[in-house]
């Protein structure tokens, strides 16, 4: 049995948002500590905040997110929807792919995205773009990996500069 069969994906839903801001600080404080400041990087991964943003989102329904369960152990999260650019419609955005760092590189990011991008198919959508930072090389490659294309859009974000990939559904 491969590691990824152990793979589970479901739509979380309220009562999930301590689940999805554990996943969620815990991945930031281990990949983003070379990107942000110290002090950025503890007032973004404050739980407590996290787990509020994460009810406001699942509460008013403001994008798709999907847990990813090793077994029965939260192990990653994504969230989706349509782009927030003010761009076509019928271009989806993926907002956040996260995954706790003791299961990283081993296929469980490639199942999820695999998932979201069928999910965001099966809706409609005809392209999906994200925005990452620029530093972040690890997330950039993965992106790469799976077909997405490097624009010429930047932005900042959390006092970092951020580039726009996109890809074709």
């Amino acid at each position: 049995m491969s590691k990824t069969s152990q793979l589970s994906f479901r739509d979380a839903k309220i009562g999930d948002e301590l689940i999805l801001a554990r996943i969620q600080t815990e991945s930031w404080r281990s990949a983003f500590h070379e990107i942000l400041s110290p002090e950025d990087l503890i007032r973004y991964t404050d739980v407590a905040q996290a787990e509020a943003m994460y009810r406001h989102v699942l509460s008013k329904q403001l994008a798709r997110i999907v847990i990813a369960s090793i077994g029965k152990t939260p192990h990653a999260i994504a969230a989706w929807g349509q782009n927030r650019d003010n761009l076509d419609k019928t271009i989806a955005e993926l907002i956040c792919i996260h995954s706790l760092p003791d299961n990283r590189r081993k296929g469980f990011g490639s199942a999820l995205m695999k998932h979201v991008l069928t999910e965001m198919k099966t809706s409609g959508y005809t392209q999906v773009m994200l925005w990452v930072f620029a530093q972040n090389i690890p997330a950039r490659r993965f992106y790469e990996a799976h077909g997405f294309v490097l624009t010429d859009r930047t932005q900042t974000s959390y006092g970092a500069q951020e580039v726009c990939y996109i890809k074709v559904l």
